[in-house]
Order: C-alpha cells, then structure tokens, then sequence
C-alpha cells in the first residue's frame, strides 16, 4: 500500500531527518542490464525538490527536447527529459516546502500521484514512476498558493513538533552536535532551558529550533578552543548565544510597538 504523506511542523525539528531515515528502510531495488541482463540491487533512491514560486511543472515531471522530437519523434523515450519524479522511482520523492508552489504545479502534481499520467504541452504521457512523496510545510510562513482542500486530500497530515520535554532535546544535541572540548553538564543543562525557555515566550513571533541548541553548544566550545582552553565556561556561551540567536529570533510587531 502505497500512502503519500505532508509532515507540518516548525523549521529545525528533524522533518528532512525523518524522510530520509524512511527511505533507508525501504527493500532494495532490483536493477537489470540491458546489454548483459545481469541483476544487481541498490539502495532505494531519496530525490529532493526544494519547493519556491518559480519552480516550474517542467522541473518536476521533465519537458521534450524540440530538437530531439524532430529527430525521433515527440513521444519517443529519446525526445522526453525526465524530470525529478521519474528519478524518484522505487523511492522517495522529498518536497520541502511544498506550500511554497505555485498552483500550476499543485495541478501538475494531483495528476501524477492519482491518475500516474502527466501532461506535458499538448501530450499526455502515462507516468511509470513507482515512489512514495514526502512534502513539509511551515504553518507559521506565508504560501506563495494556499493548497487546496482536493490537494491536501491526496495526503496524510503528520504533525510535528519541538522535542517537548529537555532530556529529549539533551540527547539530540549531544548526538548531532560536535564534540571539541569538555562541556559541563550543569552549563550545559542551563544553555538548553534557556533555548527552551525562548522558544516557550508569547512575546517572541520567529522562535529558536533545536538547531539553535546544537549551534550554541558547537559555538560555546570554539570560542573555549580558541582561547586555548579545554573546558567551556559561561562566557563562552555568552557570546555563542549573541551570535546563534540574533537571527534566529523576533519579537512580534505588537511587542515592538508596546516596547518603543
């Protein structure tokens, strides 16, 4: 069974992570040579597509070479360059940002994931493209196109969210982040409760992910390498916490206002 899925959530809690730990457990594909018929397996394959307004149908279903279709034909194999769909087959078709297209290729994409037929120019051409997607989507940022009630029918809604309690978010931390020099756990400890105690402010509209926990720590422990010392200590964090965070937080507009 063949189910096609939209993961919502914040930027930085491991949608990109999940989609790609999925298509590490998917079975092997079979793969045989023309010419000598020998039978070989492979990983299933993960194709990306980042989702903005300019993307075009093209980029993802492909598009006729005109010189080519002269030459062979227009629905010859030789005139048709696949787009990423057809590279995803027996895997994973990954569209981050999926809110971020344009209506055309909401369209474009509701054609090929239920009639498994694309249109391309004036053809139609039979889709053989076997693939699971995955889309995210950022609730809090504004879509270039709302997807439509007939879109978001096709899929799944999988909700995500920051890890919620700090143990969790420790352990996260500590397994992507890089190791350089000793961290003490009490520092350490306090660096994520106040990551967390942000991310929790009413006040704030852009809020820190975990990927600003893992910065800090990562930051803490350059600033304690370059200054030649082998253990992080407050100032450290300090000044890895001006540098992580001031990008990455904001307060809302009546905020600004009420302050001023």
């Amino acid at each position: 069974m063949r189910r096609h899925v939209i993961i919502v959530g914040p930027p930085g809690i491991g949608k990109t992570t999940l989609a790609k730990n999925i298509a590490k457990i998917l079975p092997q594909k079979k793969i045989i040579d023309e010419k000598t018929g020998k039978e070989t397996e492979v990983d299933s394959v993960f194709v990306r597509v980042q989702g903005s307004p300019d993307l075009t149908a093209e980029d993802l279903i492909g598009d006729i070479d005109p010189i080519k279709a002269m030459k062979f034909g227009p629905l010859s194999h030789e005139a048709f360059t696949p787009g990423k769909i057809f590279k995803a087959d027996g895997g994973i078709l990954f569209f981050d940002e999926v809110n971020r297209c344009s209506e055309k290729l909401q369209n474009a994409l509701l054609q090929a994931l239920e009639e498994r037929k694309v249109t391309i120019g004036s053809y139609d051409v039979d889709l053989d493209a076997n693939f699971i997607f995955i889309g995210t989507m950022n609730p809090e940022e504004s879509s270039t196109e709302p997807l439509s009630d007939v879109f978001l029918d096709r899929f799944d809604l999988i909700y995500m969210s920051p890890p919620e309690k700090q143990d969790v978010e420790e352990k996260i931390v500590l397994l992507k982040g890089k190791s350089l020099v000793e961290f003490p756990k009490d520092l350490f400890s306090n660096m994520i409760y106040f990551v967390r105690a942000l991310r929790n402010n009413s006040d704030l509209e852009k809020k820190p992910s975990v990927r600003a926990s893992i910065g800090i720590y990562e930051r803490a422990q350059s600033n304690a390498f370059i200054s030649e010392r082998n253990k992080v200590d407050v100032r450290d964090v300090q000044d890895a916490m001006i540098s992580v965070l001031a990008h990455r937080i904001r307060l809302k507009p009546s905020i600004k206002y009420l302050k001023s």
